[in-house]
């Protein structure tokens, strides 16, 4: 998939670089940061003008996380509420759930921030989250904005910099990525799990007490 997506840009140029860029932006599982390293090291060699490769996938990629927020905002509500009706399949409390809402709406902006250059494999759900909690679309938009730039002007610079091994840098860079992303998982179900303890204990402690109370009054 990767190298087709290398050669339409090599035979098609600027286009094939926005609409993959869009889409990947918009949540589609397809890596649009390879084809930027891949455009920085042609620009190298001279088919590709850089500046003319910032403008197209900045604008791409901020169409598509806008896509990504639309739809959260579009159709969040009626995702929550088919949700909480799905008592069979509720993995969490509704208290955990609204617990996690409010944590995303006070960490938003890092989030967002975040995953347009570290952690791109959660960037779609992000934008989707977003759209949801109905995060305000300009501040969506400015950390959005900041942390696309920051993207591209690292995809593209690594590949123009190191044009000739450039395969190998965006391979280092995907890893470092994927690694951040397990990271972030593990910490996320050892708190998930941590808490998951911590309820079970009060509630085996709420039981115990409910028990001797009778024979306490009992003895009196």
């Amino acid at each position: 998939m990767n190298a087709f997506f290398i050669s339409a840009l090599q035979l098609y140029g600027y286009p094939v670089l926005w609409v993959i860029v869009f889409v990947a932006a918009a949540g589609v599982p397809i890596s649009g940061s390879l084809l930027l390293f891949a455009a920085g090291a042609f620009a190298a060699l001279g088919d590709f003008n850089l500046l003319a490769l910032f403008l197209v996938a900045l604008s791409a990629a901020v169409l598509g996380d806008t896509l990504g927020y639309i739809i959260g905002l579009r159709v969040g509500s009626l995702l929550l509420l088919w949700f909480e009706r799905q008592k069979r399949w509720r993995w969490f409390a509704p208290q955990t759930l609204e617990q996690g809402r409010v944590y995303f709406r006070q960490k938003a902006a890092w989030a967002i921030f975040i995953t347009r250059f570290l952690i791109v494999a959660l960037g779609g759900p992000i934008n989707f989250l977003a759209g949801i909690e109905q995060y305000p679309y300009r501040k969506f938009l400015v950390w959005d904005v900041s942390g696309q730039i920051l993207s591209v002007l690292l995809s593209l610079g690594l590949g123009y910099i190191f044009a000739e091994s450039w395969e190998e840098v965006a391979a280092v860079f995907g890893a470092f990525s994927s690694l951040l992303l397990a990271l972030l998982v593990v910490i996320g179900l050892s708190v998930w799990l941590v808490h998951k303890i911590r309820q079970s204990r009060k509630k085996r402690a709420k039981e115990l007490m409910a028990e001797e109370e009778p024979q306490m009054q009992e003895v009196h």
